[in-house]
C-alpha cells in the first residue's frame, strides 16, 4: 500500500491505531508484498525522523481480505501490556460479516475444535482429540437480513487462523465472497468481513479504549444492511 493510504485513527506515544484496507497483509509474509506494518514503520520513521530501526509491536492481525481497526505498539512495554490482555481476555474484537442464508437462531456461541492444514493454508473443523485440534468459541447475532443475505455481529473469543470463515460455514452460512469455505452457497465478491470495533485498556494509561469505523456502506454487499446501531 502507499504510504499516502495510511488512515490513522488514533495515535501517541504509546500505541497506533490504524485502518487495514482490505486485501492488504497485516504483516510482512511469504508473498513479499507491501503491507500495512512496513507502511506504518515507514511512516513513524518520516513523521518523526527517527533514525535507524523503528520499533513497531505486532499485537493482534487480521487475515488479508479482511479489513477494519488495528492497534500497534510503539514501545516494546506497550506490547507486553497488550499481549497480556490479549491473552487475559480484556481485549475485545468485534466483526461484522455478512452471511450467505440465515441461521437457525438470531444469537448463539459456536464451539468448534479446529486444525490447519499448513501445506494449503485451509482450516478444518475436527475433533477434539485430532492432532493439532484448538479450540474455537465465538458469539454471534444477526441484526439484519435482506436478499437471502443476513448480517452479523461476531464476537471473537479465541483468535483461530480463518475461525468466524470457518464456523459460519459449519452451520451453512458461508460468509459472502468466500470461495475457499463457501462451498456451493460461495458468492463471487470481495469477502464480507470486518473487524469494526476494537476495545482494551490502554496500556500504560488503564483508560477504557475503544474504536470503531464501518465497513464500506457504499459496496456490496453492506449496502444491503443498516449500521446505526453500532
Amino acid at each position: 500500500m502507499q504510504d499516502n493510504e495510511l488512515n490513522i485513527l488514533y495515535e501517541d506515544n504509546h500505541i497506533i491505531v490504524v485502518l487495514k484496507p482490505q486485501m492488504v497483509a497485516c504483516c510482512p509474509d511469504e508473498s513479499g508484498d507491501d503491507n500495512l506494518f512496513d507502511c506504518v514503520k515507514r511512516y513513524i520513521k518520516t513523521a518523526y525522523e527517527k533514525p535507524g530501526n523503528v520499533y513497531l509491536g505486532l499485537v493482534h492481525r487480521l487475515d488479508r481480505p479482511t479489513g477494519g481497526v488495528m492497534v500497534f505498539a510503539k514501545t516494546s512495554k506497550a506490547a507486553a501490556r497488550l499481549t497480556e490482555q490479549m491473552t487475559g481476555g480484556g481485549f475485545e474484537k468485534k466483526y461484522f460479516a455478512v452471511l450467505c442464508g440465515v441461521p437457525g437462531k438470531q444469537k448463539a456461541t459456536l464451539v468448534n475444535y479446529l486444525r490447519k492444514n499448513s501445506v494449503n493454508n485451509t482450516v478444518y473443523v475436527c475433533t477434539e482429540s485430532e492432532e493439532g485440534a484448538k479450540y474455537a468459541s465465538l458469539a454471534y447475532e444477526i441484526k439484519d437480513k435482506n436478499a437471502g443475505l443476513s448480517l452479523a455481529d461476531i464476537t471473537l473469543h479465541t483468535g483461530r487462523t480463518h475461525q468466524i470463515r470457518v464456523q459460519t460455514a459449519a452451520i451453512n452460512c458461508p460468509v459472502y465472497g468466500d470461495m475457499r469455505y463457501g462451498g456451493e452457497k460461495a458468492v463471487k465478491g470481495k469477502l464480507a468481513l470486518w473487524a469494526y470495533s476494537l476495545r482494551f485498556a490502554h496500556p500504560t494509561t488503564g483508560e477504557a479504549l475503544r474504536f470503531v469505523i464501518e465497513p464500506p456502506k457504499d459496496e456490496m454487499p453492506w449496502k444491503l444492511f443498516s449500521f446505526e446501531a453500532i
